[in-house]
């Protein structure tokens, strides 16, 4: 059993893929078969297995969560209450809270079993940079 702390720098909403440092770990951990369990330390930020071919997945993902919850400034959201950390706090928690903070990949021959077009990312979901943290434990 091993884990490593990755360390994903962003600039604002969107999916950031860190499938290659990832497979990197994984393949020097030596592990033939294994569970690879992760998940981010955060509360305004998601995980997701996604596709990693087109980029417009990944704009258009972003696109659909930015209308399905906008920021608290759009007048759909006044209701809301959690609101001094900036319009853009309490939607990224709601996001959070729709998307998956942890996800669990197998690993087979020494290599994450994800399928041809599948990448791992961190989904940002502030609009100002940051710096996330996702644990990664290898078992």
């Amino acid at each position: 059993m091993s884990h490593r702390l990755f360390e994903i720098a962003t600039s604002g909403p969107g999916l950031y893929e860190f499938t290659a440092d990832l497979a990197r770990w994984v393949a020097g951990e030596g592990a033939m078969e294994a569970l690879l369990t992760l998940m981010v330390q955060h509360t305004s930020a998601s995980l997701v297995i996604q596709e990693n071919a087109d980029p417009e997945v990944r704009t258009d993902l972003q696109a659909y969560f930015h209308r399905l919850v906008p920021p608290t400034s759009d007048p759909a959201m006044a209701y809301l209450t959690h609101t001094y950390e900036g319009p853009d706090d309490m939607p990224a928690h709601i996001k959070a809270a729709l998307l998956p903070t942890t996800c669990t990949i197998p690993v087979l021959n020494g290599r994450m079993a994800l399928g041809t077009w599948q990448g791992v990312y961190l989904f940002e979901h502030r609009d100002r940079p940051h710096v996330r943290r996702v644990m990664a434990l290898l078992r």
